[in-house]
């Protein structure tokens, strides 16, 4: 599915529209220094771009925008329709793919699942496996308080165990002063930590594929 979007005026939107259009490169060094984006390397964005009204993907249409269109009867088989919307895609010169989760403020971090019985039964089969390839507390809450995290870590182990060489980007904006955003890192590591603490995640180690990135707007005004 192709979401069509508005010009953003505030919020993640707004960064990230302006962050993958004006300052990629701002972008590609915050990679490099993670160890992701090899020197010599170039990135590509593909959503979201001015050239496509903005537009965000998801299900088969988001395969299609990373070249993994033959994964499109699997990810049905995983996850119902109407999944993760990615706030934006892009892939660098070796075939990485990097999808991306953008937050400008605390309360974007909170989110229930709201499916239908059949959608539900298949989302938390895949919340449960995923929790075990984690080594997450198979007691913790998946479905309520922080369930967008939760299944953008799902869609992100399933391309890994499909094969793809993909990265999920946690993308914090610091000093949005309009939405009240936290002001550095450290700010937005306090709120995410109750997150990995919700979600049973194992605090003293990463996860694999997993990064955070912390872009402060100033940089992007």
């Amino acid at each position: 599915m192709r979401i069509k979007q508005i010009p953003g005026t505030k919020g993640s939107l707004k960064w990230i529209q302006r962050l993958a259009e004006h300052h990629s490169g701002l972008f590609e060094t915050e990679l490099g220094a993670k160890g992701l984006l090899a020197k010599g390397d170039t990135l590509t964005w593909i959503s979201p771009l001015a050239s496509d009204e903005w537009a965000e993907y998801r299900d088969a249409a988001f395969l299609d925008r990373i070249g993994c269109h033959s994964l499109a009867g699997k990810l049905a088989a995983f996850w119902p329709s109407r999944g993760p919307q990615w706030d934006g895609l892009a892939r660098d010169s070796s075939g990485q793919i990097f999808i991306i989760e953008a937050k400008a403020h605390r309360q974007e971090l909170a989110s229930s699942c709201q499916a239908g019985e059949a959608s539900l039964k298949k989302i938390s089969a895949a919340l449960e496996q995923t929790k075990a390839a984690l080594g997450a507390n198979p007691a913790a809450d998946w479905l309520n308080g922080h369930y967008q995290y939760a299944n953008r870590l799902a869609l992100l182990r399933f391309l890994l165990d499909n094969d793809v060489k993909a990265h999920l980007v946690f993308l914090y904006f610091t000093n949005d002063t309009a939405m009240g955003g936290p002001r550095s890192a450290a700010e937005w590591e306090e709120s995410t930590a109750v997150v990995k603490r919700h979600l049973g995640l194992p605090q003293d180690a990463g996860i694999e594929g997993v990064v955070d990135i912390y872009i402060d707007t100033a940089a992007l005004a």
